[in-house]
């Protein structure tokens, strides 16, 4: 019996891709026949000629790239979106609408407006009307919509959060003219509550923002401790889960999933940012901003002369600091959604196997002679070091094992990434290493793809060798 087909990243699904995308264009073109043929005007015509030249050097530009798509490449967050989502993007993009108003996009707003529900229940918000939110084009517009919310509610108050928490949330407070306070953090790279409460004691913090899934270590901020501190002292709590918002799914406590009251305690917080466009298998740029209390759309109240005329329903630009935004966004994340749901069986079965490759990476870490575990990983980012006696280095092996693993041959090539840390933040997690310099890179890895479960004997071979290469 011949195996079900079936749609596989790419490379694998390249073919089945290209078919896809082929229907998309003929079917949205026969959508646009619909309303009448038209001459198109000449000004927009382009030589086939020209067009092969420049689209050949357009293709051979973009081989001037990491490959984000292989597991060998364990550097950064950074991965293509899943050809679904390719899929629902580039046939809405053919129509490019608008979903700032229902004017510019009906079909795609809907779908807006569905996929944030199904974020809503994910975190465990009220269904609508009994929450706000939208997707935005990055993390950082949707943190800043969040903290603007948090000046607004509490005026000349400071925002508080972890010193590894997102360098957007001082930036974004220095953009509102709102002071930002970092908060120490523990040794295992999240906020201290010790810490934090004398800080809301104070008064002077009006919103304290919890990280689950700094960028760095992927740490988890206690929400359960910090939200019951929180109310305590009349302070609103934003969550920051843009890296790790979708580990909600897998947030069980079990061997392969995630500590679950930090991600459980996140129905009860104020508000909470998630970027799809991570983990949520989306191309870039696709946030998304949630408030719990769907009062806050009084804080965006603004009016356009001529917009938002079409339909007596809720216009996504109403309650949003942003304008244009891509509907083909929307579309993308709907159709995603459709195929691999927001439960423990759909996406989050794509989660388990990188939070399983971080789990047996640490143990194989924690084994050898070495290396040495930076941390135990929260999510699925591995943070280790070189085994030496000096920090400098420790700087040096780790530099020297990221240049050797992108310099060897494409099928053979390893690609990693450094996180810097001080003397004292070694010393915190027990290590044993004389700070000779004040801050030193060690090695960092992001398992985000599931095909990183496999690839972790090769991976933690891969590094031993280049240490062994000097």
């Amino acid at each position: 019996m011949a195996d079900h087909p079936v749609l596989r990243p790419m490379p694998a699904g390249a073919e089945v891709l290209g078919d896809q995308l082929r229907i998309a264009v003929d079917e949205i073109a026969a959508w646009m026949r619909e309303y009448g043929d038209h001459a198109t005007h000449a000004a927009q015509d382009i030589d086939l000629g020209a067009l092969e030249a420049a689209t050949t050097e357009l293709r051979s530009r973009l081989r001037d790239n990491y490959p984000f798509h292989h597991p060998r490449y364990a550097g950064q967050m950074l991965k293509p979106p899943h050809p679904a989502a390719v899929i629902g993007y580039v046939t809405a993009m053919l129509i490019n609408p608008n979903n700032h108003a229902l004017d510019g996009g009906p079909a795609t707003a809907a779908m807006e407006k569905e996929v944030v529900a199904q974020l809503a229940a994910m975190f465990g918000f009220p269904a609508a009307p009994g929450h706000l939110g939208h997707l935005t084009s990055s993390g950082t517009i949707a943190n800043l919509e969040a903290l603007f919310v948090a000046r607004e509610t509490h005026p000349g108050k400071a925002i508080a959060h972890s010193a590894d928490a997102h360098y957007t949330h001082a930036r974004m407070a220095h953009v509102l003219g709102i002071e930002s306070v970092a908060c120490p953090t523990g040794a295992d790279g999240a906020i201290s509550v010790e810490a934090l409460e004398p800080l809301l004691a104070s008064g002077r913090v009006g919103t304290v923002v919890a990280t689950t899934g700094t960028t760095g270590l992927g740490a988890v901020d206690p929400v359960h401790e910090i939200l019951p501190l929180a109310r305590h002292h009349g302070v609103r709590v934003h969550v920051d889960a843009a890296y790790g918002g979708f580990f909600r799914l897998i947030a069980d406590d079990t061997a392969d999933g995630v500590a679950a009251a930090p991600f459980a305690a996140i129905a009860d917080c104020d508000s909470v940012v998630i970027d799809p466009h991570k983990h949520g298998l989306q191309p870039y740029g696709c946030g998304a901003v949630l408030f719990r209390d769907p009062g806050v759309a009084r804080h965006y109240l603004h009016d356009s002369p001529y917009t938002y005329f079409t339909s007596d329903e809720l216009h996504l630009g109403e309650i949003s600091l942003e304008c244009s935004r891509a509907g083909a966004a929307a579309a993308a994340l709907w159709l995603t959604t459709r195929l691999l749901p927001l439960t423990a069986d759909g996406l989050g079965a794509v989660l388990r196997p990188g939070r399983r490759a971080a789990v047996e990476w640490a143990r194989l870490i924690s084994e050898s002679s070495e290396l040495d575990l930076y941390q135990t990983p929260a999510l699925d980012i591995v943070t280790y070091l070189p085994a030496r006696a000096r920090l400098s280095e420790v700087d040096a092996v780790s530099a020297a094992v990221l240049a050797r693993g992108m310099a060897l041959p494409p099928a053979e090539s390893l690609h990693l990434a450094t996180y810097a840390v001080s003397g004292s933040s070694l010393a915190a997690r027990g290590h044993q290493v004389d700070a000779d310099v004040d801050t030193g890179r060690i090695l960092r890895s992001v398992l985000m793809k599931p095909e990183h479960e496999a690839a972790v004997p090769d991976l933690h071979a891969a590094v031993l060798a280049a240490i062994a290469a000097g």
